[in-house]
């Protein structure tokens, strides 16, 4: 439930109706490959979970076959991406409160839901646990409703807006491909973000009670969960209405419901997305502070993101990303506008860099196991190793792919180069540290996981 909730967020619920406008049915498509490419992701990191579980998640897994330095890059790029993205959800979070608030300023509602978040990850992993499975049953359920609607009114031949519903929508208006096939290439990048979270399965693993039992269930449910909920809501969206009735901004599933009448569809979605958003900040706190508490055991982040509450909870670490989710409270109060936007570009730098990692960890295995060094769980990433170098080619087209989609996208490619060089400049700062410790652990013959 925790990666299904991290997965179905602000990119589901909000952004595919400015895709469904850019793209028409092909979001569809896009939906479906990019959710082939999550599934072995997935697989991938579940076979690493089976093998060893461990809250230190792939951070751990690169430390192991690929040493420090991959390490090092595996766990930065990771609060990269949690981190800009907790900035973008808080932003979300902001902009639907307005709904109910038009004038309140849009950092105020931004501050409290970073405080509320804040103070439930800092008091215990159970609570946590409790509040993101809410979290995620509330957007569950809420898909589930619309779908159900959506396959009554196709059954029943019921029109909405004046349309008449049905498949032929799909194929009319400008066929499967209305805009051409570039603008379909050009939001792989959004829908990958739509899919980052669903890798959490692994970083809970650690904390499960029975992880070898539960981690195939769990991976599984993950790639039936994707086909349902993300493939088939887009197919049933394009069923009910053409693509061009849908908007950049206004959630698709409230399109179709205002135009059915529903009385508060409105501000019933604006709940749910409000939600989404909120579980989105309540994941990255938790995914963050235990991947930052497994970097600063092995010395590549700062001593304070090691400490633990008696509660089970790695603060240091937790407070830290919270941080960094209050710089984009200031963002919103100075760049209101721009705020979500701007995180929702450099988080993609790091969903692709961490999903990366995770296929190159796994051929690590793979490659331990055919030397028999390491046996091979059951649980494996089908058609490897073809799929693992399939899926970074994937995702090297994803971000090139970003440089044409519009200014933003040309803003984080320029500002790779400025990336490489903080990390790179980080690694210089705490080798020392890291080979200190990596000494310490070979004197005390310690082999066990960060």
């Amino acid at each position: 439930m925790i990666a299904i909730g991290g997965a179905i967020g602000t990119g589901l619920f909000l952004g595919a109706g400015a895709r469904l406008h850019s793209s028409g049915p092909a979001l569809a498509v896009v939906y479906a490959v990019a959710g082939i490419f999550a599934f072995f992701v997935v697989r991938a990191m579940g076979e690493l979970a089976m093998y060893r579980p461990s809250s230190g998640s792939f951070v751990s897994y690169s430390r192991e076959f690929l040493g420090e330095k991959a390490a090092f890059f595996a766990g930065w790029m990771y609060f990269l991406n949690w981190a800009t993205s907790g900035v973008a959800d808080v932003t979300a979070v902001a902009k639907y409160t307005q709904f109910f608030w038009p004038n309140l300023q849009q950092w105020i509602p931004a501050l409290i839901a970073l405080v509320v978040i804040l103070a439930v990850n800092m008091v215990s992993v159970r609570l946590f646990g409790e509040m993101e499975f809410w979290f995620a049953a509330i957007k569950v359920a809420a898909l589930v409703v619309f779908m159900a609607i959506g396959i009554f009114l196709l059954v029943t031949g019921h029109g909405v807006g004046g349309h008449k519903t049905g498949p032929g929508l799909i194929f009319s208006n400008g066929g499967l491909f209305p805009a051409g096939v570039l603008p379909a290439l050009l939001i792989l990048q959004g829908v990958v973000f739509a899919y980052a979270g669903l890798e959490m399965v692994g970083v809970t693993a650690g904390e499960a009670e029975e992880p070898r039992k539960i981690i195939p269930k769990a991976v599984n449910s993950v790639a039936w969960r994707i086909g349902v909920f993300y493939i088939g809501s887009v197919l049933l969206l394009v069923m009910l209405l053409p693509w061009t009735s849908y908007k950049s901004g206004e959630s698709p599933f409230v399109t179709v419901l205002s135009k059915l009448g529903v009385p508060g569809a409105g501000g019933v979605m604006d709940l749910i997305v409000l939600t989404a958003a909120l579980s989105s900040v309540n994941s990255g706190l938790y995914s963050t502070g235990r991947i930052l508490r497994s970097l600063s055991l092995a010395g590549s982040a700062p001593k304070f993101t090691a400490r633990m509450s008696r509660g089970g909870v790695p603060y240091g670490g937790v407070l830290l990303t919270a941080a960094v989710y209050a710089l984009g409270v200031g963002l919103n109060l100075v760049l209101p506008g721009q705020a979500f936007e701007i995180a929702l570009e450099f988080s993609a730098v790091g969903i692709i860099g961490m999903w990366s990692m995770i296929m190159i960890c796994n051929l690590a295995l793979q490659r331990k196991a055919k030397r028999g060094e390491v046996k091979r769980p059951s649980l494996r990433l089908p058609g490897a190793p073809f799929t693992n170098y399939l899926t970074i080619g994937f995702l090297v087209l994803v971000l090139a792919m970003s440089y044409f989609n519009g200014a933003g996208g040309r803003i984080l490619i320029y500002g790779l180069p400025g990336i490489a060089a903080l990390l790179v400049a980080g690694w210089f700062a705490v080798r020392r540290r890291v080979a200190a410790v990596a000494a310490q652990d070979a004197e005390a013959g310690f082999g066990g996981d960060r």
